[in-house]
């Protein structure tokens, strides 16, 4: 059976394996490089290459051990890719600050390489099943998240004179956003750098940054504005 690894694979099924991790990868990684991504269409293939090409060696030395009469935990090589690849993930992570960026496009390194472990094990529908499922979860997926109301958030940066109040900025901000004051710098002996951090939510029926900005500009001088978001 498709599902069923073989002690000794012959030549047509490490074919077979090699060929459905290389098309995972592909299909995964053309998804990744539309989106513009570090990980995209090479490195998600490459990976889940040598996850396959490991899983398969695997197999391989796990038949010699059995011929010889030696035993062999096959669970290490496995193990130890994903361990692997926890690095290669960690370093698609970049964190500024409270901004995260790479999450997902880890994660994607993460599951193509239990995918390619499962094509190169012998396991062609639990990977070609998991592949749809990661393609489902990296496509549709990810519209639907667009069109669901989310809280987000960032920094604005206003001029104001010195002989002027704190502007209550909330009240010229979109209905449902909120403003925190931080902090107060001085600029020159008239002006001061007056910092918010604001709220608000985004999605289908919500605002967006562009409004916020918008907003913003019309009622005060504006000197910086930052939308602080997760970019995967």
């Amino acid at each position: 059976m498709l599902d069923l690894m073989p002690i000794t694979p012959g030549w047509p099924d490490i074919a077979l394996r090699i060929c459905s991790a290389l098309a995972a990868g592909v299909l995964i990684g053309a998804n990744r490089e539309q989106g513009g991504h570090t990980a995209g269409l090479r490195t998600t293939t490459l990976v889940g290459l040598a996850a396959c090409i490991s899983m398969i060696q695997a197999n391989t030395i796990l038949a010699t051990s059995l011929n010889t009469g030696g035993s062999m935990d096959i669970l290490r090589f496995p193990l130890g890719i994903l361990t692997g690849v926890g690095f290669i993930g960690g370093g698609a992570i970049l964190c500024r600050g409270d901004i995260a960026t790479g999450v997902t496009t880890a994660a994607t390194l993460w599951v193509i390489t239990a995918i390619g472990l499962c094509f190169g094990g012998g396991q062609i529908v639990v990977g070609a099943v998991a592949t749809a499922l990661t393609l489902i979860v990296l496509a549709p997926l990810k519209h639907l998240q667009m069109l669901m109301p989310c809280e987000e958030k960032g920094s604005v940066t206003i001029k104001i004179s010195k002989a002027d109040d704190i502007p209550e900025l909330e009240t010229f901000l979109p209905a449902g956003s909120a403003a925190v004051f931080n902090a107060l710098h001085e600029i020159d002996d008239r002006n001061e750098a007056a910092i918010f951090e604001i709220r608000w939510t985004s999605g289908q029926s919500g605002t967006d940054a562009f409004a916020i900005a918008h907003a913003l500009r019309a009622k005060f001088c504006l000197m910086e504005f930052e939308h602080r978001t997760t970019v995967n």
